[in-house]
């Protein structure tokens, strides 16, 4: 019998950036055996036919409509019928599903579609994401639109594609450092190099393969973090200045900030629970993105595991104990347009160490709109 909760990647990018031809070559990878691939095909090419005669059960392809909107609910339909195939033995094992979306797609209805269900919640998990960029039209495409940013925002690995056509290496440099501005806890790979593999590509969730253990670090996307800190002043926040910037499409970027919320000791459920809904509920179309691992007050020895996009959150899991011995809470947010001092300032209240003029945690229980800049 297969094992759940099977791995799902969602794989997205703008219009032209080549997603189809970077996961025709990732299928021909022995280690994709056993993966079935739902494509929404939306003007864009479909996956190879001799690779469709190939795995002719385990590739699905979504007719009309775009995953982010009119075929969501068919993707959970989708989702669910592969269990279904699964547990009936139509399918004999499945390891790993990947979703392409439209290039024009914000991939979070799609992250919620698996997050918010709850019998899909049993059966898969959001491995990542994977974001490519077209290394040719990267620039202008994200100064056009908002949603090829959000793209980047929320992925977990960028994969930049066509680099070989680009003739000026600094326009390349350029494109580089701002996606690593945009997103610095996301892996960067270039498709044409044999680095941007499976291996790389995959297995972003918290267990990691090679090593057969939680990399919490790995998860947060802290690692890659603290690899580009000395291309610029990251620190514990990541928000970018390109406003004075003599490139007026840069406005996008500096509406994304990613940064961390820690607090060293362990904190009561009711006041992290009670903080993530104050988050979700004043602010949470702008959350695009949240991964944590807390210490409770009511069993320290355990991690508390959360993921979120948007206003959904994955249901809490536990971990049956600290894997790297760092203890304590790290929350890592990817917002859009989300005012960072309010957020600071309510995990500080929330964490009892309020700033001065902010109410403490016994207040905000009380009167939870009393921090302002909601």
């Amino acid at each position: 019998m297969n094992g759940f909760p099977i791995p799902v990647s969602v794989l997205t990018g703008f219009l032209g950036a080549g997603k189809t031809t970077l996961l025709n070559r990732l299928l021909k990878d022995p280690a994709l055996a056993d993966t079935a691939v739902i494509i929404n095909e939306y003007g864009e090419v479909a996956i190879d036919h001799l690779l469709v005669e190939q795995a002719s059960d385990g590739i699905i392809q979504l007719s009309d409509g775009c995953l982010c909107c009119t075929v969501r609910g068919e993707l959970v339909d989708t989702l669910a019928d592969l269990v279904d195939r699964l547990q009936t033995g139509r399918i004999a094992r499945l390891a790993r599903v990947i979703v392409e979306t439209t290039g024009l797609a914000d991939p979070a209805p799609v992250l919620q579609s698996i997050m918010a269900h709850p019998a899909l919640v049993q059966a898969f998990r959001l491995d990542g994401v994977i974001t490519l960029v077209d290394a040719v039209n990267g620039n202008a495409t994200l100064d056009a639109h908002v949603e090829a940013v959000r793209q980047v925002a929320v992925a977990d690995r960028i994969v930049l594609s066509k680099a070989d056509l680009v003739t000026d290496a600094g326009d390349l440099d350029r494109l580089r450092t701002r996606l690593r501005q945009i997103n610095p806890g996301a892996g960067l790979f270039d498709a044409g190099n044999s680095t941007a593999g499976v291996a790389a590509l995959f297995d972003c969730g918290l267990y990691n393969p090679a090593t057969k253990s939680a990399d919490v670090r790995r998860w947060l996307g802290e690692e890659a973090a603290h690899d580009h800190a000395h291309d610029h002043h990251h620190g514990h926040s990541h928000g970018l200045d390109h406003d004075h910037s003599h490139e007026h499409g840069h406005r996008h970027d500096s509406r994304v900030r990613s940064y961390s919320l820690v607090h060293d000791g362990p904190v009561p459920f009711s006041a992290i629970e009670m903080f993530l809904d104050l988050l979700r509920s004043t602010h949470g179309e702008k959350l695009l993105r949240m991964k944590g691992v807390i210490q409770l007050s009511e069993d320290p020895s355990r991690p508390l595991v959360i993921h979120g996009v948007q206003k959904i959150l994955h249901p809490p899991a536990r971990l049956p104990a600290w894997p790297d011995g760092q203890r304590g809470t790290r929350l890592v947010l990817i917002t859009l347009d989300m005012p960072e001092d309010y957020v600071r300032r309510l995990f500080a209240a929330f964490t009892n160490r309020p700033s001065i003029d902010t109410p403490d945690r016994a207040a905000l229980e009380n009167n939870p709109l009393a921090i302002a800049g909601r």
